[in-house]
């Protein structure tokens, strides 16, 4: 028999209740990005791996600002928002090189936002059969890489301002 160990799952799959108060106001506010898996900060938005993600390399783009809805944002911080996906896109495209892209938001909890109450944007590298049966059948992601390795070559990368 063949064992999949996944030990940065465990955190997950155990979690009761969830902390008390925003994750990402939390992050934000912290003075260690490495920790807080903050791999760039802009003026109004910070880029932040995800701490469960799909796929290698998942990263968000997050307002600075504790907003749940896009009519709350300022237009400069959905305009630099934007930017910051573009980026993420040109950085994850030369670092992974995936076959394609997911890039969106679940606003609300019915959406699917597992954060309903601070909005942020995934994007993250999808390669052709990716969704295998441990995704499909076993609601389990294989992933090869750890995540301080996907923040140092993110954070690595040369980000514009």
């Amino acid at each position: 028999m063949d064992y999949l160990w996944t030990p940065w799952r465990y955190q997950y799959v155990t979690k009761g209740d969830a902390p008390a108060g925003c994750v990402f106001c939390a992050a934000a506010g912290g003075a260690e990005d490495r920790d807080n898996l903050i791999v760039h900060r802009a003026r109004h938005n910070f880029v932040i791996l995800n701490r469960f993600p799909y796929t290698n390399g998942h990263v968000m783009v997050v307002p600075f600002q504790h907003a749940a809805m896009l009519q709350e944002l300022a237009e400069e911080t959905l305009l630099e928002m934007m930017r910051l996906a573009r980026e993420c896109e040109k950085h994850l495209r030369a670092i992974y090189r995936p076959d394609g892209l997911n890039i969106g938001m679940n606003l609300g909890r019915s959406a699917g936002a597992g954060i309903a109450d601070h909005l942020h944007m995934h994007i993250l590298p999808r390669w052709a059969g990716d969704t295998n049966f441990m995704t499909v059948t076993g609601e389990t992601r294989v992933l090869p890489e750890d995540l301080p390795v996907t923040w140092e070559k993110l954070r690595g990368a040369d980000w514009a301002d």
